[in-house]
């Protein structure tokens, strides 16, 4: 026979398995995931200032005016000053306190604002360059390219510890989520767009990175390896990597690119330059155009119809402005300013 306290503590047994969590988002080793972390713990505690109230009453109500228990009766009691005080005052100034608590960490914690701090005790140095690197969310893999050191990887990031790092970004196909549960909160990886997020890693360790959007058949395996080191680690790590033969270049991006599962780490030792700005704007392929480049001449055209037509709507003023022009002769000699008379339509 199992006792009776035994019984009641049964449904809490499930409990007991989260011990073993790794509670990484509320346990994270970079600065810019411990702020986050932090606040989700004020807010939490903020909110259990009404909800704790709340479920105590509700229990103390429930006993107080059980059936047989003597309680006063009161049919015409309907208000209470002191009593709407209370249920009003209280959640207003919560709400209050929040916002102005998200206000604050939504222009501190911008992923595209750059880092003013190591940690709580370490201030960034003014002359601190960050790490950059280019990330490309493929089907369904990471690319990361380190454009300072002409390295890449596939499925495996390495950072410095204590380094900032300026993450740039993209997707060759469809939206995607950049996500490292200890370094920073998740960023969105989109085709043909680039985002940007700035982050710091405090503690060296063996950590994972994943995709936290559903993107298709390989979705589930879209997981990556992020290693912390130390800054003489990092570049013996480089010059290792430069050894490789392996070399990135737009033909082998285009193969890479292919939809592939559980893609094992590759390495290369070199790579194209500008290659991410081609991935970016969707121009690896032989004669393609770029993205920029065409928006950047659609632009031209545009300014050029405008002023077309503004110069039709008012003669006038295409007369003003013809006047100011001069001829040069073939002598060198300047003619007659262009009167409407001699006015060559084209």
């Amino acid at each position: 026979m199992i006792p009776k306290i035994v019984r009641r503590g049964l449904p809490l047994l499930p409990l007991a398995a989260l011990a073993g969590c790794n509670t990484v988002v509320m346990n994270p080793t970079g600065d810019i995931a411990k702020q986050q972390a932090d606040l989700i713990t004020i807010s939490v505690l903020l909110m259990l200032i009404i909800i704790v109230p709340v479920m105590i009453l509700t229990v103390l109500f429930a006993w107080r005016y059980r059936k047989n228990a003597n309680a006063k009766y009161e049919p015409d009691w309907d208000h209470s000053t002191k009593l709407e005080l209370v249920i009003w005052g209280a959640p207003l100034l919560i709400i209050i306190v929040l916002g102005l608590i998200t206000w604050v960490s939504t222009h501190k914690l911008d992923p595209y604002r750059p880092l003013d701090r190591i940690d709580e005790n370490r201030p960034i140095p003014a002359s601190t360059k960050p790490l950059e690197v280019q990330v490309v969310a493929l089907d369904w893999k990471w690319l990361f390219i380190y454009p300072e050191q002409g390295i890449a990887s596939v499925n495996e990031l390495v950072t410095p510890v204590d380094v900032p790092v300026r993450f740039k970004i993209t997707s060759s196909t469809v939206m995607n989520t950049f996500y490292i549960p200890t370094l920073a909160g998740m960023i969105y990886a989109m085709p043909g767009m680039e985002t940007t997020l700035n982050a710091v890693l405090n503690k060296p360790g063996d950590y994972k990175g994943i995709s936290a959007n559903f993107s298709g058949e390989g979705f589930s395996h879209m997981y990556f390896a992020y290693k912390g080191v130390s800054a003489g680690e990092f570049d013996a790590w480089v010059q290792k990597m430069k050894t490789n033969p392996g070399v990135l270049n737009r033909a082998d991006y285009l193969s890479l690119e292919k939809p592939s599962v559980r893609e094992p780490v590759r390495y290369y030792g070199s790579v194209e330059p500008a290659l991410f700005n081609r991935v970016l704007n969707r121009c690896v392929a032989e004669g393609s155009v770029c993205m920029n480049q065409q928006m950047a001449d659609d632009h031209k055209r545009n300014q050029m119809a405008a002023e077309i037509r503004k110069l039709q709507k008012n003669p006038a003023a295409q007369v003003a402005n013809a006047e100011l022009e001069m001829c040069v002769t073939p002598e060198g000699q300047a003619a007659s300013p262009v009167t409407p008379n001699n006015i060559v339509k084209k």
